[in-house]
């Protein structure tokens, strides 16, 4: 038996004529028993049942209408009736343009094909918008191509936020880090309110308790590495001991967001208020080994969220703990300041190590917000303090100043007039 082959005119009993709206007029030479065994549409144009197929030739001539977008598709999809499947799809804009050509043309094996292409290829942004205009329109049995883009059920969100919240607050290999950041990329992604809602409720007291309990893991451990960092001398430091220290402010850092997003900062707040001291010290330590200000650049974020906190009130620190936080981090904030602005002199160019503008202004309008809660007293020597230091550029605290004269002066006249 001979094999027939799309084209061959000298075996060929149909002509397919193909037309387009825009003029584009061609003609295909094909065979009926191929047409009828692999589309519906021909079938039934080609069958004794069709009201024009007593008309002479017209057994012999199938028009097809398309669009012009679609020309070669269709082309293609006749190629493919006298091919043994599978077919093979080139791409997922092919696919795609085959499969509503082979749904029209009712040639079931071509479009399961195209299916099966599209379900189990990746997709670019483009095609993927594009795909998601096209399926919805062709029919139920083609809406499991859109798997991939339908909605997760809460328990599947609810387990895979458990995973990656643990992943990102754990200690994997240093070869492991970058897959890590991007766990807590993902996570942040989670709960940012964007142009669509988090994806969780941040008030959902389960996946509360869940980031309390990794936060307060991530804590010990950066606790118990201090301690170990203070335990021997300044000599004994390693830089490796430095980039873990640096690795583990990262951590913290991130934590601050996630947090503050949840609106639970206050075990960490407490917690910073606590280690200050030993945290300040560690630094100490790390300095005396590398000149680079990436720890103390990630100190100051750190101490950025927890002093907003507190300053707008988010957190309750008793009095004595406020006072420790401000004699503790304000001069060191002050002189890593200073240092990086020494450091983007030098070089007369912006500084490698820097810190967004926004975080050095958060900071003094915290630093604000903080002093003027205390007891005037203890304000007057923070002031007093910060007007003698050779860092009072930094931060402005002209407000709390001139708010106390105005309190003292006040005061008095009402001491007196009792």
């Amino acid at each position: 038996m001979v094999a027939l082959a799309f084209g061959d005119r000298a075996t060929s009993d149909t002509v397919v004529r193909l037309r387009t709206h825009e003029g584009r007029d061609d003609w295909f030479y094909c065979h009926s028993k191929v047409l009828v065994e692999k589309s519906k549409y021909f079938a039934e144009r080609l069958s004794d049942d069709w009201p024009t197929c007593q008309i002479i030739d017209s057994r012999n001539c199938v028009e097809v209408y398309c669009q012009e977008l679609d020309f070669n598709f269709h082309v293609t999809a006749l190629r493919l009736l006298y091919v043994k499947g599978p077919h093979k799809c080139y791409g997922v804009r092919n696919a795609l343009g085959m499969l509503q050509v082979s749904i029209h043309l009712g040639c079931h094996q071509i479009a399961s094909d195209c299916k099966e292409y599209l379900e189990a290829v990746p997709w670019e942004e483009a095609e993927e918008e594009e795909i998601l205009k096209t399926i919805p329109n062709l029919g139920e049995q083609y809406k499991s191509i859109l798997s991939r883009l339908q909605p997760v059920c809460q328990t599947s969100l609810t387990g895979i936020f458990i995973s990656a919240i643990r992943f990102a607050t754990s200690s994997p290999p240093i070869s492991m880090r970058e897959l890590k950041s991007s766990a807590q990329e993902q996570l942040e992604y989670m709960l940012t309110e964007d142009d669509d809602p988090p994806l969780f409720a941040l008030d959902d007291e389960f996946i509360r308790s869940v980031v309390k309990d990794c936060i307060k893991r991530l804590l010990c451990r950066f606790d118990s590495f201090v301690e170990s960092m203070l335990t021997v001398s300044i000599d004994c430091v390693l830089e490796s001991k430095v980039h873990e220290f640096w690795s583990h402010l990262c951590d913290i850092s991130w934590a601050c967001q996630i947090l503050g997003k949840m609106e639970i900062m206050k075990d960490l707040v407490h917690y910073w208020l606590e280690a200050s001291a030993n945290i300040l010290r560690a630094a100490e330590h790390a300095k005396s080994v590398s000149d680079d200000m990436d720890v103390e650049i990630k100190i100051v974020e750190v101490v950025s969220k927890v002093l907003e906190t507190i300053g707008f009130g988010n957190a309750i620190v008793s009095t004595l703990g406020r006072i420790s936080l401000v004699k503790i981090w304000l001069p060191f904030v002050q002189r890593v300041r200073a240092l990086l602005e020494q450091d983007k002199i030098m070089r007369e160019e912006d500084s490698p190590a820097k810190l967004d503008g926004e975080i050095w202004q958060g900071l003094e309008s915290a630093f604000v917000s903080i002093i003027l809660t205390l007891p005037s007293s203890d304000q007057a020597g923070i002031l007093s303090d910060w007007l003698r230091s050779e860092y009072a550029g930094y931060p402005d605290l002209t407000e709390a100043f001139e708010l106390w004269c105005y309190r003292t002066k006040v005061a008095r006249r009402r001491l007196a007039s009792r």
